[in-house]
């Protein structure tokens, strides 16, 4: 990390601070008024370093601790911050923050604003506005020096467009780190698994437990991991996929409802109907006559 923001040109205290008129186009431009940095820094063994502010700040602000510890205060609570941690303070709260004298804190820092920030610092207060600890990433340093480099050297609205949207990765990867975390190969490859085997099995019916067993899991297990990569539980997207395939029959075949029924393993042709109305909005009959219209 020290060599790179040598190289990058991060020696000791370095900061950028937008000027009003930049920051009323960036929120103004469709591109990136949903989310733009107004000032970002990066202080190395930041020793003195305190900032309070009553009133607040009219932006949000991102403090990443890379070495050292150090703390913030919040409603009127002072929480500490170790290293490979970081926190978000609300815009227009009244806080302070600082470095710990006798092991002062290396910060990435960075103030934003824009439409969706607020729902930003929602799903990072899932976590109670505590510090989190996320692994140390090269590439996020990296990330950083870049988007700084860019500010540090252009306006043109097409660079700041790519700065700003890099940003914006850059904090997702924090606040989102417990799934960006998630990529063991053991768990994508089972819930890959699990994805071919519903496919290849379309004309089967079978219940959570069936599923499950067939991979040697428990049905809580495997429910819990696939809904958390794919979005829906088992049978929901069993059921989907289902339907999705009796819309290519209904589209490229002359087999009527009752066949399609079967072939997907729905014994009961009217059950099938209620499905695939909940799914699609009209009835299987309903959705072919309209296709031929």
């Amino acid at each position: 990390m020290d060599n790179y923001t040598i190289k990058e040109g991060f020696l000791g205290q370095r900061m950028i601070v937008l000027p009003n008129e930049v920051k009323k186009h960036l929120g103004a431009n469709p591109i990136t008024r949903s989310f733009y940095i107004t000032d970002l820094g990066y202080y190395p063994n930041a020793n003195h370093h305190q900032r309070v502010r009553e009133k607040g700040a009219s932006e949000y602000i991102f403090i990443y601790c890379t070495k050292g510890e150090g703390w913030y205060k919040l409603d009127d609570e002072i929480i500490p911050v170790l290293p490979n941690q970081f926190f978000i303070i609300p815009k227009n709260t009244k806080h302070s923050y600082g470095a710990q004298n006798r092991n002062p804190w290396t910060i990435y820092w960075m103030h934003f604003d824009g439409a969706l920030v607020a729902s930003l610092f929602e799903r990072y207060c899932a976590n109670d506005k505590k510090p989190i600890t996320v692994p140390f990433e090269s590439g996020r340093i990296n990330l950083f020096g870049q988007i700084f480099k860019i500010y540090g050297s252009s306006y043109i609205e097409p660079q700041m467009e790519y700065a700003n949207l890099s940003a914006l990765n850059f904090l997702s990867s924090f606040i989102y780190s417990d799934i960006n975390n998630v990529s063991h190969n053991d768990y994508e490859n089972l819930v890959d698994s699990i994805i071919d085997f519903l496919i290849n099995n379309l004309d089967k019916s079978f219940t959570s437990k069936d599923i499950a067993g067939n991979f040697n899991y428990s049905s809580s297990y495997i429910f819990s991991l696939f809904k958390k990569k794919t979005g829906y539980s088992l049978i929901h997207f069993f059921n989907l996929k289902k339907i999705q395939k009796s819309c290519e029959y209904i589209k490229f075949t002359d087999m009527n409802i009752k066949e399609i029924s079967f072939k997907l393993g729905y014994h009961d042709p009217l059950y099938f109907s209620r499905i695939f109305k909940r799914y699609m909005g009209v009835s299987p009959k309903k959705y072919r006559d309209q296709l031929e219209n």
